[in-house]
């Protein structure tokens, strides 16, 4: 450019007659005008740059923003999953317990009804033996087993391991309740004190106690039409106690033979699974 600017110089002066006045201010408005293009173009420079930068922050704005959209999105897909699965266990869990208050409430009812159905035995024990004389016969339940003490004076003779006829009367009084109550086996032991006995047909105090037992169980059999699989016979000698050995009293006490009257457990649980099946 400067080139062509020479040569129209040096055309003009060749033309025309210019003064070197004239062509100074020509040559001082050039160089003005190439530092104005060369400020221009640097302003430009410096404008493209801070475009660019612009540009490029504004991109990396941009995809900070796309990255964490995108990372709320997840977590709100994770969220909204967990409180999903939330909700499952959550009903699972209300499931579960109802199952179990079911069950809870079931076993309760089972336990309320074999209850009643050993209440009404005691009352019937009671009743039946109202007219025995209280030292002689003892009723009591202890975790829901129905138990009645007769006193060795009552059955046997001293010694003795056969029933009296007055022993007789109470074991079919005791036998008739037995009988209306189907739902219950029972346990026929034999008590004795520590004194040794030591005889013909006895043989100690394990002997003695068995054949008490025996010899109950098998009135109640042969004479009062008990069921024979209802019963057990135990001899428990002289080590089960509930009084102590060292005085008459105590020894008179102990001696003594035990009906232990047992709910049927098959048919408890029984109770529990027909629970079970009405509630389904």
């Amino acid at each position: 450019m400067k080139k062509l600017f020479a040569i129209a110089i040096t055309g003009l002066l060749m033309t025309s007659c210019v003064s070197n006045k004239k062509f100074a201010e020509m040559e001082d408005k050039y160089q003005s005008t190439q530092d104005e293009l060369k400020t221009a173009e640097m302003k430009l420079s410096a404008c493209e740059d801070d475009k660019k930068s612009i540009r490029e922050s504004y991109e990396s704005q941009i995809k900070t923003l796309q990255n964490t959209n995108a990372a709320l999105l997840n977590t709100q897909g994770e969220i909204v999953t967990i409180s999903k699965k939330g909700a499952e266990n959550l009903e699972r869990s209300l499931e579960s317990m109802k199952e179990k208050d079911l069950q809870i409430k079931t076993m309760r009812d089972a336990i309320n009804k074999k209850d009643s159905v050993t209440l009404a035995l005691v009352t019937s024990l009671k009743g039946a033996l109202d007219n025995v004389n209280d030292e002689d016969i003892e009723i009591n339940v202890e975790k829901g087993v129905v138990f009645v003490s007769i006193s060795d004076k009552l059955l046997f003779g001293s010694g003795q391991f056969k029933v009296t006829e007055d022993a007789k009367k109470v074991l079919a009084k005791v036998a008739k309740v037995v009988n209306d109550k189907k739902d219950f086996e029972f346990m026929v032991e034999g008590h004795t004190d520590d004194d040794p006995i030591s005889r013909t047909n006895i043989e100690d105090n394990w002997d003695l106690s068995t054949k008490r037992a025996t010899a109950v169980v098998r009135i109640l059999q042969n004479d009062y039409n008990v069921e024979p699989a209802r019963m057990t016979a135990a001899g428990r000698g002289e080590y089960k106690p509930v009084a102590s050995n060292d005085t008459s009293a105590g020894k008179a006490k102990n001696r003594r033979t035990r009906i232990v009257v047992l709910p049927k457990l098959d048919q408890f649980f029984g109770m529990i699974e027909d629970g079970m099946k009405d509630a389904k």
